[in-house]
Order: structure tokens, then C-alpha cells, then sequence
């Protein structure tokens, strides 16, 4: 068995309750007392999710963000959290968890308990955090795999600029140095708006976040809804730093759309609800960008100036 989505296959032989939603989703979503109750996970590794020199307080930034942002996918408001802590140096540990309580501060997600562990020296740090969130009362919990044929692809934020953050983290980019410090920031600390997800979720058929790139991540809804996704390369939002910096051509926006560590919303809707989309992240100053549609079909498919593109050979990030 190798890679993750072998081991995730394998995985649901034995994760076959209902709340599990087949492993195909961002989180499970337990039915209680007629309520929805959102449950997600996430890990990060040292040298895979955050840099060795990355700032402590950024990695427990990071890792509430993460969890957040699959709580806002399924339009959930977070209720807390819990997390587990590989004990290490303690200067570092206390800057984590300065780091750790403004982050659930900023999201308002309280701190609800956990672990702490010990890892052998030299080994790298992991840090999991689960997190919790309610459902919207009176709407179902939008899932990855509803998405239907005529719906209008969309995605908020901007895309790519936690890609090249982690260049310039590795002073592989040069450029304006606010727009690196942007692009940097964009890295070190996403923002998921968690009210996006509430706003939206009555107005959507699927959604779900963009954590290991705009292109691998569409393809998956297209997958769990046995649909085609067509994306418009040159609708694809990239931010005024990452144009600074990076430019905007076609071989730019093709890596912008394979980088990871975004965490906006990709969604698909109805093309009526269109004025209630944009009212809504409107009335959030949020940003949201139709990019493409769904059609019958299978698979990811690309198109740029009216003309079909062919799939690169790296869609994003696999674990």
C-alpha cells in the first residue's frame, strides 16, 4: 500500500458509520438530538507542514487555521478544540502556546483540552489539533460530492500566495518587499473566514477547501461527484502581491493553481444564487471568483482564451 489515498481506501472498510461520510468529505458530521455536530482533524509535521525555523508561534497559528478552514468548508461555526503537544524546548513551547491562544481567539474556537507527549530527541515535532463546529440550523452540511452538472465553480480569496510564501520562507524569491512579507504571511498564517462558510453553505450544492491546490483539489470534488470541472485558467484570482512578484502568465497561474496551503472555499452553485453568492461574502468583505463549471463527464479538465489545455503533470500536493 503506498500513498494516501490507497490508505484512505483501505481505511474505509472500517470507517463505515454514517458520520464518517465514506471518508470522501473535510470532516464527519455527527446527527444529534436533530443537530449537526462537525468533527475534523488535522496534523502538522515539522519539515512537511512547517519549517524547522518557522516561528512557534505562526506553527500553533497554522495549525487552529487549518481546522478551521474544514469547519468553514462545511459551513460549521467553530464550538472549541482539542490538541495534542509534542513537548520539546521550553522557550519554543511557550511561544506556541502564545501563538495557540491568539489563534483561537481570532477564531473564536476555546481551547477544550488535549495531550502532551514526549518525542524522542532530534525526532521532528507533529502537533494534531480536532476541532469541532455546529452545523447551520435548517441547512444540510454541504459535502465534496454533490456538486451537479450546470453548477457555476467558484472559489474565494486568492490563489498561490502561500506557494510562493514558502519560497520567499526559503529565500528562494526575490522581489518588493512588502509583497514578499504578504506573500509570506499568506503562508505562515491563512485566514479562513469561518462566517463565509455559514453565509454560503444554505446557497451551495458542494464545497470544501483548497489545502493542497486549487487544480488536485477540484479534481477530487470532480471524483466524489462523478462530475466534470472545467476551471478557466485566467479567471483564477491571484493576488496584487503575488502579480508583483510572479507575474501572471500561463506557466505562473498553472503553478499558482498546484500550490497548496491556500485554505479558501472551492464551492459549486446553482448559477441563480449568483447575486446572493456575491451579496454574501460582499457583506463579509470577502472575496469570491466564479472559475469555471460542472458538466456530465469525469475529471478535471483546463481551459484558457477559449482554448482546452492539457492537465500538467503535477495537479498539487500529495501526501
Amino acid at each position: 500500500m503506498t500513498g494516501e489515498a490507497a490508505f484512505i481506501h483501505a481505511l474505509r472498510a472500517i470507517a463505515t458509520a454514517p458520520a464518517a461520510r465514506r471518508l470522501a468529505d473535510d470532516a464527519a458530521v455527527l446527527r444529534i438530538g436533530g443537530e449537526a455536530l462537525v468533527l475534523t482533524m488535522d496534523t502538522v509535521v515539522e519539515g512537511v507542514h512547517y519549517l524547522p525555523n518557522d516561528p512557534p508561534q505562526d506553527v500553533a497559528w497554522k495549525l487552529v487555521a487549518v481546522n478551521v478552514s474544514d469547519l468553514s468548508a462545511k459551513g460549521a461555526t467553530p464550538a472549541g478544540c482539542l490538541y495534542s503537544h509534542a513537548l520539546g524546548a521550553s522557550a519554543w513551547d511557550t511561544a506556541f502556546l502564545a501563538g495557540l491562544d491568539e489563534a483561537c481567539r481570532r477564531f473564536a474556537i476555546p481551547l477544550l483540552g488535549g495531550d502532551t507527549v514526549r518525542m524522542p530527541d532530534g525526532a521532528p515535532r507533529s502537533f494534531s489539533l480536532t476541532a469541532l463546529g455546529t452545523g447551520a440550523k435548517g441547512c444540510p452540511v454541504p459535502s465534496r460530492t454533490a456538486a451537479r452538472p450546470g453548477d457555476r465553480v467558484w472559489v474565494s480569496g486568492t490563489i498561490g500566495d502561500a506557494g510562493l510564501g514558502l519560497k520567499a520562507a526559503l529565500g528562494d524569491l526575490d522581489g518588493d518587499a512588502s509583497a514578499l512579507t504578504a506573500l509570506l504571511a499568506r503562508y505562515r498564517r491563512p485566514a479562513p473566514e469561518p462566517r463565509l462558510g455559514v453565509a454560503l453553505a444554505p446557497l451551495v450544492h458542494a464545497m470544501m477547501d483548497v489545502s493542497d491546490g486549487l487544480m488536485v483539489d477540484a479534481s477530487r470534488m470532480a471524483e466524489a461527484s462523478a462530475v466534470g470541472v472545467t476551471l478557466d485558467v485566467g479567471a483564477v484570482p491571484l493576488s496584487a502581491a503575488f502579480r508583483a512578484v510572479a507575474g501572471e502568465v500561463l506557466e505562473v497561474r498553472l503553478a499558482a493553481m498546484a500550490a497548496g496551503d491556500d485554505y479558501e472555499l472551492l464551492f459549486t452553485a446553482p448559477l441563480e444564487n449568483t447575486a446572493r453568492i456575491l451579496e454574501a461574502a460582499s457583506t463579509l468583505n470577502r472575496q469570491v471568483t466564479a472559475i469555471g463549471t460542472i458538466e456530465a463527464g469525469a475529471g478535471l479538465s483546463l481551459h484558457h482564451e477559449g482554448a482546452a489545455l492539457p492537465l500538467p503533470e503535477r495537479l498539487g500536493y500529495q501526501h
